[in-house]
């Protein structure tokens, strides 16, 4: 018997409770073994020290198949060492013989929940109560354990646009892999990052007259669509947008159809906006 409190043998006794039942809340690794198997002395120490480091996202039990034989049969083992992850009393991934720790700890987590992920869920539940401060700081506890979890940094980025922390949010979203930069919710956090900005734009009625004194006047247009989404005037924005580009489709190196499709992110495909005005768009353009 281990002195871990995250690995215990299992019998037929206690497999109901330690195994079956302990899966309802996080994963069970069963170990299939036997004396006689020398492989399985060489997989049995990969699987404890996995079971030390991972300190309880998921528990070990070691079933010896010699004194066990009734619970090797039920669960059809054939050959040693059978490794079984048990989750919610079912047996949902497997396999047999020694592995190398690398991909034995990819099958584990697939089906561990780890500590920074608990987190982000807890970050979640705060900001679901509008608590956004308490959020960050178990986010910032999170990127601590790790740094290179992109789910964090992307909820960290979110926070930063709410908080208005623009420079910041922008650091981190550039810094996320390539990959991640192209997720629907990033590029759509990315794009309500520019549309929150201000960059001390004129005000609407300042802008409205550089507009009528000078139709061509393309950053006023520019300006107005940013001040538009800022007030919720969606369609509005999108309106200014296209007759720039109707005007002068080169206006600062496209700018104004970069931020036309800016704005596609922000909505998000599922909206019918989006839909109607990439149609305008292409029209436009063709």
């Amino acid at each position: 018997m281990s002195d871990s409190p995250y690995i215990f043998d299992a019998t037929l006794e206690n497999f109901q409770q330690l195994v079956l039942q302990n899966s309802l809340q996080i994963p069970v690794v069963v170990d299939f073994w036997a004396d006689w198997c020398n492989p399985c002395k060489t997989l049995m120490p990969i699987l404890e020290k996995l079971a030390e480091e991972y300190q309880g996202a998921f528990l070990l039990a070691k079933v010896d198949t010699e004194a066990q034989q009734q619970l090797a049969a039920h669960f059809n083992v054939r050959n040693l060492p059978t490794v079984k992850v048990f989750r919610q009393g079912q047996v949902v991934d497997e396999f047999n013989g020694v592995r190398p720790e690398n991909q034995i700890r990819a099958v584990i987590d697939k089906h561990v929940v780890k500590p920074a992920e608990k987190l982000r869920l807890k970050a979640e539940d705060l900001l679901y109560q509008n608590q956004v401060d308490a959020a960050y700081e178990v986010l910032q506890e999170a990127n601590q354990i790790d740094p290179a979890n992109s789910e964090v940094l992307v909820d960290i980025a979110r926070i930063k646009v709410l908080r208005r922390e623009s420079d910041e949010a922008q650091t981190i979203l550039d810094a996320l892999p390539v990959e991640v930069g192209l997720r629907p919710e990033v590029k759509q956090l990315k794009a309500q990052l520019q549309f929150t900005r201000n960059d001390e734009l004129p005000s609407t009625d300042l802008l409205m007259q550089r507009l009528e004194a000078n139709p061509d006047d393309h950053q006023a247009r520019f300006d107005l669509a940013q001040r538009a989404v800022q007030g919720d005037s969606v369609e509005q924005a999108m309106e200014f947008l296209l007759d720039i580009l109707a005007r002068d489709r080169q206006w600062n190196d496209g700018a104004a159809k970069a931020r036309l499709i800016q704005l596609f992110d922000l909505l998000g495909a599922a909206d019918p906006r989006v839909a109607q005005y990439r149609r305008k768009l292409y029209a436009l353009l063709h």
